[in-house]
């Protein structure tokens, strides 16, 4: 199945947030240290905005749970939030069977080993371009983008445009 066939059949984008959605840093502030601080950039979370308005699903699967995961989740108005998965295969079928999805339907982008799982089961597995190159081997695609850095509005872009729903969308911003 080539690249334009796989984005075809996309109807859920399945996030990894940190080194996905995150340049992968965690910083610590507040009182004792007890807040977590990370960065992310605008152009992924309007790349995850288009996404919905094209009527995919759009959510996270992280190993790490995080609140200011759970703002940014919210923030997007994700639609599913899946946080603290520390075995993402297990964490990934039950996504697929509470959001009623087909692994095949899913473009799944990450970034590390723990990402293999999901990655050898997506419709479209991508990683970001910063990710090891070992994980090639389980990917559709590798981004140019780095991560936290507009690697994921790259995927969503790749899907949209392959599918033939970047035309209609871009009506909202052209017209």
């Amino acid at each position: 199945m080539n690249l334009a066939e796989r984005c075809s059949n996309i109807r859920a984008v399945v996030l990894d947030i940190d080194g996905v959605l995150t340049d992968g840093r965690i910083g610590y502030g507040g009182s004792g240290g007890s807040e977590e601080i990370k960065f992310f950039h605008v152009r992924d979370g309007h790349g995850i905005m288009m996404a919905r308005r094209a009527g995919l699903k759009v959510g996270i699967l992280s190993g790490r749970s995080s609140s200011a995961n759970a703002v940014r989740a919210a923030e997007l108005k994700l639609d599913f939030v899946y946080q603290g998965e520390l075995n993402k295969k297990d964490g990934f079928a039950r996504l697929l069977k509470e959001q009623n999805l087909k692994a095949e339907e899913c473009l799944y982008i990450g970034d590390d080993v723990v990402d293999i799982p999901p990655f050898k089961q997506a419709g479209l597995a991508v990683c970001v371009n910063d990710a090891p190159s070992y994980l090639d081997s389980y990917v559709h695609y590798r981004t140019a983008a780095r991560g936290g850095c507009g690697a994921v509005r790259e995927a969503i872009e790749l899907v949209l445009r392959e599918s033939g729903l970047w035309v209609k969308l871009m009506e909202r911003y052209t017209s």
